[in-house]
């Protein structure tokens, strides 16, 4: 009897099936695989995937850190009689054909090493160094995004080829191990920015927390718990919350927190909880909702502070407000008394009184005429009206009549168009314009030509100005402060200044007294220039000459404060010691043309040595010690000039 056998299964379908099995075991374990043990199940599946195949080694290299495409061994399947990889393996020096390969998304599929092009030197000479005689090469990315590694399979014992339908499961699982190091790597920068999150608010002593709408359970870090005085991890709940929260503030943080779900905005609230021991901390919220994909809210988020140090200073501040408001005015005037307005020293009657008509007008739009001799001051005393006014957000424009060439006057103030005149091949804008919103000052407006007069008599009277070269009229609004150091009723006698132009601007008029008048500021006058003067030549000055101070009151100071200043600085340019001498300029410009003989200027130094010390020859800051001379030969060369002390007015004394 003839009895038929099963035929035996087919080898290479078992192998096929088994081979299979594996990769759906590999890939299901990926599928919920925790992060951090993404890298022991990848180095596992390696070694089963090799073992399947009879394959003998496998390793997975990843982006390095740096900015260029380098991939370095993460993961790493070997058989223990292969040589093993250098400290620092790098892809570049290793195998740059392949990488070049790899970065454009090419498997690399090597049966024989005799098979690799001309180009692929370097990587054969390593294959063959580590005994590989095949090799398989996927690049490894998620989501269709960059190249971020390479996974490859090696065969060392023989030669082997790489089938499409096995190349095709293998491309697989890369690129289930590729999804999962991505996963991975998302996870670890999320981790990161927790982290970082974590220490910031700790560093800002802030706790952070989570409200979940749903079951109204509240999340929350260490720190927000310490704050709200509750153990750590404890479940809080809104009520729970609420109930801790100071009675008189309940209700607004049930409403910050309802406001804050339903319309989405960031909001915040400031409040007192009740601790167990019955005190009381404040603390500030701030949060906004989350919406998840849904559209709908998710969550509400945010960040908590205890502002309770903040809020006893606010208190304390309150209580010093009033005591700091009844003695701001006391502190202003005493202030004024000492420095004066910024740049303005001095503490005379004349200049008090030209201090509080400023201040009396600052505040107004009226014209103001300052009326005073050259070197007085105006120009300080309008930027101090500026200064006071309203308009003092936007700088003061100032414009001297008497330097503007009368040619030029017209476009400097009103502004021209291109091709006005000859020469203007731009447009331009006129200080009046740019003084628009803010302050004009017209220095030396006794200088302005009559023809100008006119026309600046109808900008003022109409508020509208018109660029040479353009019939439009362009408003303005500009607050005139003008200066002039002459006579203006005497001008208009002369026919040289328009009065009805000078009673247009003589609307607030401000005589700004000469030096002469007050005396008594010139030490404080001299003490300020002396300090300015010390700090920008590099001297030190401990003190002034008292008899200098007195002869400098005694002089009529033409020039005013101007000319004074000169002075100073003539003498802290001359000035050797921490004592300084000054001279009044009694005889300045007495000499038309100085004279050239050795023998006038010895006797015009010893002329000024001798007025800076008083005509002291002898003792201590003498004549003689500045001089660096014995006192009898001082006399001896004061007898051969024939010098003689002058008197204040110049004249020689008898």
């Amino acid at each position: 009897m003839f009895v038929q056998t099963e035929p035996k299964p087919d080898r290479e379908l078992e192998e096929r099936l088994q081979f299979e099995t594996l990769l759906a075991d590999l890939s299901s374990r990926f599928v919920s695989v925790p992060p951090d043990q993404v890298d022991r199940e990848i180095i596992d599946a390696q070694g089963r995937i090799c073992e399947s195949l009879a394959i003998d080694h496998s390793s997975l290299w990843q982006l390095a850190a740096t900015n260029s495409f380098e991939l370095t061994i993460t993961h790493l399947h070997r058989s223990l009689d292969l040589a093993p990889p250098p400290d620092r393996p790098m892809a570049t020096e290793m195998f740059p054909w392949t990488l070049g390969r790899v970065a454009n998304k090419q498997i690399v599929c090597v049966s024989a090493m005799v098979d690799l092009p001309p180009e692929a030197a370097q990587d054969q000479e390593t294959w063959l160094y580590y005994g590989v005689k095949s090799a398989l090469v996927f690049p490894l990315s998620a989501g269709g995004g960059h190249v971020f590694g390479a996974l490859s399979f090696d065969a060392a014992r023989e030669e082997r080829d790489w089938p499409e339908p096995l190349r095709n499961r293998l491309q697989v699982m890369a690129q289930v191990f590729a999804n999962a190091l991505a996963r991975k790597a998302s996870d670890d920068a999320l981790h990161e920015s927790e982290m970082r999150l974590s220490l910031a608010a700790d560093s800002a002593n802030a706790g952070l927390w989570t409200l979940e709408p749903g079951t109204g359970q509240i999340w929350g870090t260490k720190k927000a718990f310490e704050l709200l005085g509750l153990p750590a991890g404890e479940m809080l709940t809104v009520d729970q919350l609420l109930s801790i929260v100071h009675p008189e503030d309940r209700e607004g943080v049930r409403q910050t927190i309802g406001h804050a779900m339903q319309f989405g905005e960031q909001t915040g609230t400031e409040y007192r909880i009740v601790l167990s021991d019955g005190s009381v901390r404040w603390l500030a919220s701030r949060g906004c909702r989350q919406t998840g994909r849904s559209g709908r809210p998710d969550r509400l988020m945010g960040v908590t502070i205890d502002i309770t140090e903040s809020k006893r200073s606010e208190q304390e501040l309150k209580k010093l407000k009033d005591q700091l408001q009844r003695e701001n005015l006391y502190l202003q005037q005493e202030v004024k008394a000492a420095r004066g307005h910024r740049n303005i020293i001095g503490q005379s009657t004349a200049l008090q009184r030209v201090l509080e008509q400023a201040e009396q007008v600052a505040g107004t739009n009226s014209t103001v005429l300052l009326i005073g001799e050259t070197g007085t001051g105006k120009e300080l005393i309008a930027s101090l009206i500026h200064a006071l006014s309203p308009r003092s957000s936007r700088p003061m424009v100032c414009v001297s009549c008497a330097a503007i060439p009368e040619t030029l006057i017209e476009s400097e103030l009103f502004g021209r168009e291109k091709g006005a005149y000859t020469g203007a091949i731009s447009r331009h804008i006129g200080r009046f314009e740019l003084a628009h919103g803010s302050t004009l000052f017209l220095d030396e407006i006794g200088e302005l030509p009559l023809e100008m007069q006119a026309k600046l008599l109808r900008v003022l009277q109409e508020r509208v100005v018109e660029r040479l070269g353009s019939a439009r009229s362009i408003p303005i609004d500009v607050r005139i402060i003008a200066a002039t150091n002459r006579d203006l009723e005497k001008a208009i006698l002369e026919r040289k200044f328009r009065d009805d132009l000078y009673y247009r601007l003589n609307v607030f008029p401000i005589r700004v007294p000469p030096l002469r008048e007050r005396a008594e500021d010139i030490p404080l006058l001299i003490q300020s220039f002396v300090h300015d003067f010390a700090k920008a030549f590099g001297k030190q000055m401990e003190s002034v000459d008292q008899a200098s101070i007195d002869a400098l009151r005694r002089y009529a100071w033409p020039g005013n404060i101007r000319e004074l200043r000169n002075t100073v600085e003539r003498a802290m340019i001359l000035a050797s010691g921490s004592k300084l001498f000054v001279s009044p300029p009694y005889a300045a410009a007495a000499q038309a043309s100085p004279s050239l003989q050795l023998i006038d200027h010895e006797r015009e130094h010893l002329r000024t040595v001798l007025d800076m010390t008083g005509w002291r020859v002898r003792g201590k800051d003498g004549a003689a010690e500045v001089l660096g001379i014995k006192p009898t030969t001082l006399d001896s060369m004061i007898q051969r000039h024939g010098l003689t002390a002058r008197r204040p007015n110049g004249a020689a004394a008898h």
